[in-house]
């Protein structure tokens, strides 16, 4: 995965601005002051990274945190690999403390808005379980956002990335990653700097991530989005669509929405003869994308605010062994979050108003970043990589100046 030469970026956001930034492990200032490997290469994992085994030492009575996601519904590998990360840290964690037996009860949303409220509901209902880890997309988040609050249970995102979730005055919402207002104008630079795109088509699902996501690359494109359109989810037939951008006659497609129509669209614009770049963000970044979108996935890109696993090679060997198959999208960010959650209990959190301040006040380094929230529960700095399909393997491209 290691192509191409990296430059970097800083996110930077203060008062109310963001500033893109760039994608790699941060230093345990948080003050982004890293540095690349040799040219090629990703910077490697922070030396003192967090690590769910702690010292081994911890005792601690019955207590449970939550993944709550989808695991079996619509983008159902999404999910998994945020799942996956969790359980990792969570199976460290327990080998190596004894004494502090930590649960991961897994709840199934399907990643819906219609579902995710009945399931949440569930949890909180669940006075052992202290915090959450999830929940992967933005429409569900928005759905059960104030469930949560209520409760006053943490919940921390390892993937929904609509910037409108940190403005609902949820005291128990925390963000680890960078958000749309971030990803949208670093994929308008990839695409008009590194793919020197000067028409771009934008094209939208109709889901709250969506539409986010692409209000906010349109604005940062300007008059180089020269064509948009929208499908719906569960489409399978974008011959309209793909007709309109075929006119349109676009440098770059841009796709704003997850791989399950992402991959069908993109086969379908390549059949018609479209010689644009595709362009998807992280919800179409997966290996179910490139088995769905077939020759069409060689002229793939991907954006993403998560920092690519290759680079924590002890991660992604115990990834790989526990799971199966290689850490995908966010699969070493939510190893990071449930770290973090790990680490409270370690603390002595017992308790829901315990862990909430705890994550609140938490400043810290982790594998893909350093974490520490504002009032709001985003980040104060994050980064965007660009991603494309090489030999049928998505890999690392460039981290976006």
């Amino acid at each position: 995965m290691q192509r191409a030469r990296l430059t970097k970026v800083i996110v930077l956001a203060a008062a109310g601005a963001i500033s893109l930034s760039a994608c790699a492990a941060r230093t345990d200032t948080g003050s982004g002051g890293d540095s690349a490997g040799p040219q090629g290469a990703a910077p490697s994992a922070a030396a003192d990274a967090a690590d769910p085994a702690g010292d081994g030492k911890a005792q601690c009575s019955p207590v449970s945190l939550a993944y709550a996601g989808t695991i079996n519904g619509e983008n159902a590998a999404l999910g998994q690999n945020i799942l996956n990360g969790a359980k990792l840290a969570v199976d460290q964690h327990n080998k190596a403390n004894p004494g502090c037996k930590v649960t991961l009860k897994q709840y199934d949303t399907e990643g819906t808005p219609d579902k995710a409220p009945g399931i949440v509901n569930q949890i909180v209902n669940t006075p052992a379980i202290i915090g959450v880890i999830g929940l992967p997309f933005s429409g569900e988040s928005k759905a059960v956002g104030n469930i949560f609050d209520q409760a006053g249970l943490v919940s921390v995102t390892p993937a929904a990335t609509n910037p409108g979730l940190a403005q609902n005055g949820w005291k128990t919402f925390f963000r680890g990653l960078g958000n749309d207002s971030t990803q949208g104008p670093a994929a308008a630079k990839f695409i008009t700097g590194e793919l020197k795109a000067s028409k771009v088509c934008v094209i939208q699902d109709d889901s709250e991530y969506g539409t986010g996501l692409a209000a906010s690359i349109t604005k940062a494109l300007g008059d180089k989005a020269t064509c948009s359109d929208s499908v719906k989810s569960k489409q399978t037939d974008f011959s309209a669509v793909v007709n309109k951008v075929k006119g349109a006659n676009p440098d770059a497609v841009f796709y704003s929405g997850y791989y399950r129509e992402g991959a069908p669209f993109a086969q379908q614009l390549s059949d018609a003869g479209v010689e644009a770049k595709f362009v998807g963000p992280d919800g179409v970044k997966d290996d179910e994308f490139v088995k769905g979108a077939g020759d069409a996935a060689s002229k793939a890109y991907f954006t993403c605010p998560c920092v690519p696993a290759d680079q924590f090679t002890k991660f992604t060997e115990a990834y790989k062994a526990a799971a199966g198959k290689d850490p995908g999208t966010y699969s070493p960010e939510a190893y990071d979050i449930a770290t973090i959650l790990l680490k409270g209990v370690d603390a002595g959190k017992k308790d829901r108003a315990g862990m909430l301040d705890f994550v609140k006040n938490y400043d810290g380094q982790g594998l893909t970043k350093h974490f520490k929230w504002d009032s709001h529960g985003e980040l104060a700095k994050t980064t965007v990589w660009s991603y494309k399909v090489d030999g049928g393997k998505i890999v690392r491209n460039t981290e976006i100046k």
